[in-house]
């Protein structure tokens, strides 16, 4: 089913439906007569002479400078190939897409004044699969401007633009909102994939599931923590975990103990960044702002994202002991002294061979890196002189959503070590009974990695279960 843009309603489902799936896009009917009810308040600011910003004036050093109508033309487009300075890799065409859709969503809704052709244009655009190149660095935060640039000079080709229409198109958080509504939709589905390593864990180690007690969650209320020690119940279902005596431990390690805390957190932050999402997907992130019940044009910062850059922000703080926790548990299980089983895990007791032995190095080493991009970078640039002094701070928010993406895939290839160990464990204790959930996990770990009983299955195919775990979990 299409999707309708009304400026309103795009949610974070609907924006993925797009970007990943080709979903086509329309525009809905009472939008476009609203663009055209707030574009007529611009053309009666040009009309009086009015100074408005961007409008009928330069923009940033120049903002002093007057532009007339008959350079209105010529003034927007020069601004698009002016702010056209993005540096790095192209972005991910799922990227591109997402960034095309919030763009024309947020034209739509009509809060600075652009014509219906520039939306019609970029849902043409996406409806006929043109992505245009966008290069992914060079946006500090306060208005993704260069990618913007890159985003409408590929989307809207020669379509001639009028007064304003090339801040409508420039001054927004098109960009890095798509970055940061994808990262999050991938952080939600790893963060069940986390649930079901930690499920595979405890059988592996054979733990103590007083800690998964629902009178944790009433006792200590945090949705997220409740939620965790839910999806655990449901994912060890039918184990014998749950049988009296079944614990070797009565304490387990906090890393076993916590995973409801750990796992908790990271789903409040996310519900955090969701809600943040919500608003960013339908809301005006320019300057400036048409109040139509006043016939006036208003400047303003919406395009200050540092409510979706602090949330962000917060995932990947929240992720990072996540992480942590895992890596520990795969090497609490590699060492006999916790795990009752044989040095890293080898097939034969006393064997010279490593086993998986290394595979906590690797671990450890991938995890400090995952660790070093959670460093929060909402607060960096806290002053500049660009612009003369006027555009005085940043929020990076690009930057956090892209090392996020970063963590993730990091992340992805610390699952597939512990969710590999765990599955080692598990067989080298055989036969057990294993909830549902732990048995789903422990059959795509068979999938790709095979019971290691001799040196020469090394290396295993751990790059091939990480993509595995890209796809979402069911």
């Amino acid at each position: 089913m299409p999707v309708e843009l009304t400026g309103e309603s795009l949610t974070l489902a609907n924006l993925v439906r797009v970007a990943r799936e080709g979903e086509p896009v329309t525009v809905a009917a009472e939008a476009l007569e609203r663009m055209r009810e707030r574009r007529r308040v611009v053309e009666e600011a040009v009309s009086s002479g009015e100074s408005v910003y961007g409008v009928t004036t330069g923009v940033g050093m120049r903002r002093e400078a007057r532009v007339s109508r008959d350079e209105a033309s010529a003034f927007n487009r020069s601004a698009v190939a002016g702010h056209r300075v993005g540096l790095g890799p192209p972005a991910r065409a799922d990227v591109v897409r997402a960034a095309l859709v919030r763009m024309a969503n947020g034209l739509v809704a009509g809060h600075q004044g652009a014509r219906p052709e520039l939306a019609l244009a970029l849902v043409e655009a996406l409806n006929a699969g043109r992505t245009p190149v966008v290069h992914s660095l060079g946006s500090l935060g306060l208005a993704d401007l260069a990618q913007n640039a890159d985003l409408a000079a590929g989307a809207l080709g020669d379509l001639g633009l009028e007064a304003g229409e090339a801040g409508a198109l420039l001054v927004s958080n098109a960009y890095s909102t798509a970055e940061a509504a994808l990262a999050v939709t991938d952080t939600r589905a790893f963060l069940d994939r986390l649930d079901a390593a930690a499920a595979l864990d405890f059988e592996a180690f054979r733990a103590n599931v007083g800690a998964l007690h629902p009178e944790v969650g009433r006792a200590r209320p945090y949705p997220g923590i409740v939620e965790t020690i839910e999806r655990l119940h449901a994912l060890l279902s039918g184990s014998a975990l749950w049988m009296p005596g079944s614990a070797r431990f009565l304490q387990d390690p906090i890393t076993f103990r916590c995973v409801p805390q750990v796992h908790g957190a990271l789903r409040d932050a996310l519900r955090f960044a969701e809600s943040s999402l919500a608003v960013e997907l339908n809301a005006h992130q320019g300057n400036p702002l048409i109040v139509p019940e006043e016939r006036r044009i208003v400047s303003v910062g919406n395009f200050d994202s540092l409510p979706l850059a602090a949330a962000l922000d917060l995932v990947r703080i929240s992720l990072a002991p996540a992480l942590t926790a895992a890596v520990e548990r795969a090497l609490k299980l590699l060492s006999p002294r916790f795990s009752g089983l044989t040095e890293g895990l080898v097939a034969r007791e006393g064997s010279w061979q490593d086993g998986l032995s290394e595979l906590g190095v690797a671990a450890q080493a991938v995890v400090a890196e995952a660790r070093l991009l959670a460093q929060p970078v909402s607060f960096e640039l806290a002053s500049t002189m660009q612009e003369s002094g006027v555009e005085d701070r940043t929020v990076l928010t690009s930057l956090g959503a892209r090392r996020l993406d970063e963590m993730l895939a990091l992340g992805r290839r610390v699952l597939a070590i512990e969710l590999t160990v765990a599955a080692q464990a598990v067989d080298l204790r055989a036969p057990l009974e294993l909830g549902s959930g732990a048995a789903a996990a422990h059959t795509l770990v068979r999938e790709h990695v095979p019971f290691l009983d001799d040196p020469a299955q090394m290396p295993l195919r751990l790059e091939e279960l990480a993509a595995a775990l890209a796809e979402a979990a069911p």
